[in-house]
This record gives C-alpha cells, structure tokens and sequence, in this order.
C-alpha cells in the first residue's frame, strides 16, 4: 500500500516538473541520509551490548565522543545542509516576468478554483475554472490569490505548493517536462468541503496547448444566445458562457464545461446524471457550497439545461 502512493497523477515521486524533480531529489537524499545515519545508530547500539565490558581509557573515550558525537554529525548536517540550500533556486525558481511562456491567475474561491488565462500585458484573455492547460516544457507564471479564506495551490507531480491569501498576490513558477493529466487539492483547511476542493492540469504538447487557447478566444469573440431554459432559471446571473449573454462572476465559468472530466472541482464524474444532481442539490455533494439548491426547476427544464451545457463547446 506505501508503495502504491510512490506514483500516479498526485504523487511527489512521479515528478513530472522541474521543481518537482529537484524536490524529490531532496527528499531522497534526506531519507536515504537518515535511514544511513539510523543504521549506524542501531549498529552501535548492538557493538555496545554484545561488546566486552572493560572500560575504555580516558583519552578513548575523549577521542570517541569527539569524533562520534561532535565531529561526524556537524559534517554530516554541514552537507545535507549545503545541498539543501544549493538546490533552493532549483525548489522554489524565480524569473523575469517576460521569461514566462504562459501567464495564468488562479484565485481560491469556496470551494473551487478560478482560472483566467492572460496576455503579456496581464490583461484576462478568457476565464475557464478547475480546469488547468499547461504546455510542456515551457515556463509557466501563476499568479496566486484567494477571494475569501487562505487556500493553498498544490500540484505534487509538478511542484511544491504555494499558500492563496486573501489579498495577498504570490507567484508560482511552473516548468512541466512530462506529458501528462494531474490532480492538484487545496492544501490548506478552507472549510467544509475542503477535502473535496480539486484541481485537474492536463499537460500538452505546445501546438496542442496553443490550439485549445486559440479556440477560447475565437469562442469569447463569438456571438451567440445561451440556452432559454439556461436564462430563465437565472444561472446566467452567476455563471458565465463566453460569446453569450450570460456573464455572471460569482460562480465558475462553464465555457467548455463538456470537456472537464469531473464537476464540482473534482467532488463527481462529468456525467449528465451528476450535473443534473449537482444543479437540483448542490450541499447535498458538497456540503457549504454558495451555489444554492434548484428543487423548484421542473424536470424538463432541468434536462434542457443539462443538455445544453453538455452540448456547450
């Protein structure tokens, strides 16, 4: 069962990122270290009580303790140490804001997560939520916040996590170098369904990463009218479908909501079923959810709805 978490599309030791990689080296270098250091401890402590009981000399055991209690473990702290800090620019990078490929501002919100895509300027270019699209092998700038309680944005496999603050703006470098779909929690308590406050980031080859944002934009340009049944209910007053009438900000973005693999910020499968649930009672899935409960909508209504946002490009 250990062995089983050592991989897989939320794992630190399926490094999948530069950062990711560098942690992971520490990691090992620490454990095997320690396990080395543990082992010559118990090898002691088995030379001690099988050993003869004479008594060492004076100077022994000056010499014994100088070496084996001073000495020894300063060299050896000394250089786990040194490589530690050594690796720091590796752990953690920092560049020049025009060294990014890719600019991304991701706020922590109860309890999903806002995702806006942005120009060299910083300007939002198209919104989308839970969902993230990294090109691999290109420096990726994220820019950090949170809207209502301290979040943490964590993606083992890519990088270490880095905490969302209310009013507070932190940056995170992202380097990914595998190909590849992983899974990102909130990694700090934010609440009730904090445990189920998920990120999916799905890495892609840059001609495929560049023809999906190109496909957002040319859909947040285009001019067309959201689902009647979409409008009457009111669901345009929170969420947003781009190129339609429908622009609220308080809920997610569901431009593109087909495409994402799970809803709720990774609480249930993308299935028709589920969202009509979700829509119908969504504290039931996720208990302190903002969205309120729909009982009231009449079944083909709710069936109209869902169909639309599962035939929404």
């Amino acid at each position: 069962m250990l062995l089983a978490n050592c991989a897989g599309p939320q794992s630190t030791f399926d490094a999948s990122g530069r950062e990711a990689s560098a942690i992971e080296n520490l990691i090992l270098l620490t454990a095997v270290s320690a396990a080395f250091i543990w082992l010559v401890v118990v090898l002691l402590l088995v030379y001690a009580a099988r050993a003869r009981r004479e008594p060492l000399s004076e100077e022994q055991a000056q010499r014994f303790i100088t070496w084996g209690g001073v000495i020894t473990p300063t060299a050896v702290l000394f250089a786990l140490l040194s490589y530690a800090v050594w690796s720091m620019p590796a752990t953690r990078p920092w560049f020049d804001r025009q060294d990014a490929d890719v600019a991304i501002e991701v706020t922590g919100e109860q309890f999903w997560w806002r995702i806006r895509y942005l120009d060299a300027l910083g300007a939002v270019v198209f919104e989308t939520a839970n969902d993230l699209k990294l090109p691999v092998d290109r420096r990726v700038r994220i820019l950090l916040k949170a809207h209502d309680v301290i979040h943490s944005f964590w993606i083992p496999a890519l990088a270490g996590k880095m905490d969302m603050i209310p009013g507070r703006t932190n940056t995170l470098w992202l380097e990914p170098t595998r190909i590849g779909s992983f899974r990102g929690p909130c990694a700090e308590f934010c609440g009730t369904s904090h445990a189920l406050m998920n990120l999916s980031a799905d890495v892609l080859p840059w001609e495929d990463f560049e023809a999906w944002r190109q496909s957002r934009v040319q859909m947040r340009a285009t001019r067309k009218t959201a689902g009647n049944a979409f409008l009457v209910h009111g669901c345009a007053g929170c969420h947003s479908l781009d190129g339609t009438e429908a622009r609220g900000l308080v809920g997610p973005n569901l431009t593109g909501l087909r495409e994402r693999k799970r809803l709720g910020a990774g609480a249930m499968a993308n299935t028709p079923e589920n969202l009509a649930r979700f829509i119908r009672d969504p504290s039931s899935i996720k208990p302190g959810a903002q969205m309120p409960a729909f009982p009231m909508i009449p079944q083909d209504d709710l069936r109209k709805i869902v169909d639309y946002l599962a035939g929404e490009p």
